[in-house]
Order: structure tokens, then sequence, then C-alpha cells
């Protein structure tokens, strides 16, 4: 079972409105972690929040032996993490999850993000570099833009899209990816984003006979799938089953996974 460590913060960022990019020291985890996976974190000392906050890993260093995560302000909690110093100590549970699985005989990946899935899927883009990739990322607006030089530097081909146009193509990243699909068969996808951005993902996969990969995002409890409050739904011949998205995903293959099928609309 993996162990909770104190570690260090050793850097904090502003990327956009309400979205911070921290840096931390916590080398067993970089040491270890895979793109897909997550970390579980609480600050200690804060007892109006006993729940940690799931966040997936933007990046992993081996060598300096730090993680960051990206993160959106969205209540209490998260304004909480987001006031945090350089040398400030979080409580660190992780890596958590499957992570994303690349077959060896993979040429050609196409990696997608849209909106909050574009943090998890720059772990991917990095780490698989040695794999020829194209990555497609998604944002509302200018304002909303970030990563890209990072994702240039991993990727052999970036495409962006904002749905005002203010940056890259004008519309939804998924009507790029369906265009590039007409032209180009990948031999995988990655894919994470908002709900209804992955079914379009999902319909797109089985119509052009490309294996995908989807990650879901989810509120969880516990992390490590005792609690069962993340549970979604997956295909079980012609019935149906449930897993535990902490632990069993949050990586699922997307002929697997049948997407709003819960309480939770995992």
């Amino acid at each position: 079972m993996k162990r909770a460590e104190l570690c260090k913060v050793a850097d904090i960022q502003l990327l956009a409105h309400g979205l911070y990019k921290l840096k931390i020291e916590a080398s067993d985890v970089a040491v270890s972690a895979r793109p897909g996976q997550f970390v579980h974190i609480r600050i200690p000392g804060d007892k109006s929040r006993l729940l940690r906050r799931p966040i997936s890993i933007y990046d992993a260093y081996h060598e300096e032996g730090n993680i960051e995560i990206v993160f959106q302000v969205v209540g209490e909690g998260t304004r909480i993490l987001s006031a945090v110093k350089p040398g400030d100590l979080l409580d660190v549970l992780g890596p958590l999850g499957n992570g994303f699985t690349i077959p060896k005989d993979t040429r050609h990946l196409f990696i997608v993000g849209g909106g909050c899935g574009v943090a998890p899927i720059k772990f991917a883009a990095s780490k698989f570099n040695h794999t020829r990739s194209t990555c497609f990322v998604g944002f509302k607006n200018r304002d909303a833009v970030y990563g890209l030089q990072e994702f240039k530097k991993s990727c052999d081909r970036l495409l962006v899209a904002t749905e005002d146009g203010s940056i890259g193509y004008k519309g939804m990243v998924t009507e790029v990816l369906e265009d590039e699909l007409k032209q180009n068969s990948p031999d995988l996808m990655l894919a994470c984003g908002p709900v209804p951005m992955l079914k379009v993902i999902q319909q797109m996969a089985e119509q052009f006979d490309v294996p995908c990969q989807l990650l879901l995002e989810e509120r969880m409890g516990c992390g490590i799938g005792a609690c069962m409050t993340c549970v979604c739904a997956v295909r079980a011949g012609e019935d149906y089953a449930y897993k535990r998205v902490c632990k069993d995903g949050p990586v699922f293959w997307s002929r697997e996974v049948i997407l709003g099928e819960t309480a939770n609309e995992c």
C-alpha cells in the first residue's frame, strides 16, 4: 500500500486565471510515477478539509526528485492550496491509479486534452516522446491557454483550438481531432477532458476503429479503492459492472467504459 509522506513545496506559479502549477519535492513519487497517475494531497493542520484532493501529475523529474501538478481553484480546499509558499509542507499520497499503457509497437500517438483535461496529458506527451505524437489541446479562450511551449518540446506536432478562435483553430478540439482522423490513422489515442468531450472521442474511436484510452477525473474520497465513492460503469458482456476510478482507473479503454452512467457522471 502507498504511504503518505510530508513533501516540501519547491515552487508555485500562476498559469492563468485561477490556475496554478505547483512543484513538489517528492522523490519517491517522481521515480515511480507514470503518465495518467495522480497524487492525493492534504495540507497538514488544515482540519477544516479532512478529505485529500486528487490531482493528476503534470510531469515528473526523476533526477531532480520533483513532480509538478496543475490545479484550478474551484473551492475552499484548492483556494488554500493555491496560497502555499516554497518551503511549506504538503501531505502527499501517491502515485495512485493505473496510468496509460503504450504497446511497444506503437508508432504514432494522438494525445488529446480539453479544458481541465489538458494538464493530465502533458506527462504523457513528455514521457512517450520516443514515439511519434500529435497533440491536440483545447481551451475556452486565450486567457485560459497555458503550457504550449512545454507541449511543443514534447510533441512532433501540436494543434491548438480555442472556442472563440483567439488562438489556433476556432471551435472545439474534437472538431480538429475529427479532421485529422479523416486523414491520418494513429495506432493509439489517449484523451482526458470533460465527460461530453470524452463521449465524442469515444464515438470517434469506434467510428475510425482506433484503440483509445480515456483518463477520467472524478471526485474521490480515499483514493485507494476502499470507500467506493468514485465508481464508474463498465461493460461486462451483455451487462455492466462497476469499477473504481481511483484504483481500477483512472485510465480505461474507451470500448469498456460507459460514460455518465453513475450518479457522479464519471
